[in-house]
């Protein structure tokens, strides 16, 4: 398959319409926060890592979860309300990382999470634009996810579950925070079933090129996130912060 090879000391990024049936664009570059910002900005990001160098993908179609579109399963709901998962942000990024990257995923050897990924990460969660968010039980650090937030889109990179359900509750926590902040998209890149369950649906690439080009211009959300909502029973038809019921 025909991809870009990115220009040495250059953040410019061929066009994501210009990726291949499989989301192939590029390969090339580094992961200093200049370039995943750019690319993530674009609707690009890395996705492994070939003779040592990124490549970069824009899949068609992109799975996509409106914040408000969120839906939450009965037995996830009856989880959320025993209150088993303390949840958190931002306290323990790199040991999010380093869970996401022992994960065995179907079809791949080892992780492509290398340690200049992980460096750029961390410079982006320093400078406030990377995020983490942690199911905790217990005193220990049992699920979570990470990624990005660039104006009204975050940007979903893994996540890891030690314990039933952690991850999913840690992200539906997290989900219902960011809507209650604005957050218009959530890119969740690869369809799932696991995603589909929580509202996430599969959008043309130029619909979410065209929405992103919107949101990621909103203002900037930068700095240590934490939770700021009220205790939460699950229940996704009466949102507090919201005008009317997501659909």
């Amino acid at each position: 398959m025909p991809f870009f090879r990115l220009v040495p000391g250059s953040l410019e990024f061929p066009s994501p319409h210009l990726a291949g049936p499989d989301g192939l664009l590029a390969i090339g570059g580094d992961f200093t926060p200049e370039r995943m910002i750019a690319a993530y900005s674009q609707g690009i990001f890395p996705w492994m890592v070939y003779s040592g160098e990124p490549v970069w993908f824009s899949p068609d179609p992109r799975m996509i979860l409106e914040p408000r579109a969120l839906h939450v399963g009965r037995s996830l709901a009856k989880v959320i309300r025993r209150g088993d998962f303390e949840i958190r942000m931002d306290t323990a990024f790199r040991d999010v990382i380093r869970e996401c990257s022992q994960v065995k995923r179907p079809g791949q050897r080892g992780s492509w999470i290398t340690r200049r990924y992980i460096d750029g990460l961390e410079e982006l969660f320093e400078r406030g634009v990377a995020h983490s968010v942690e199911a905790w039980k217990d005193g220990a650090l049992v699920g979570g996810l990470y990624g990005l937030g660039l104006g009204a889109v975050f940007f979903g990179e893994s996540m890891f579950a030690l314990a039933p359900d952690a991850s999913k509750v840690a992200f539906a926590h997290f989900v219902r925070q960011l809507a209650a902040w604005g957050f218009e998209l959530i890119d969740c890149q690869q369809e799932t079933d696991h995603l589909a369950r929580f509202g996430a649906t599969p959008w043309p690439r130029l619909r979410f090129l065209d929405a992103l080009t919107r949101a990621v211009t909103k203002d900037d959300r930068v700095g240590r996130w934490s939770f700021d909502l009220p205790p939460w029973d699950g229940r996704t038809d009466t949102w507090p912060f919201a005008a009317s019921a997501p659909p």
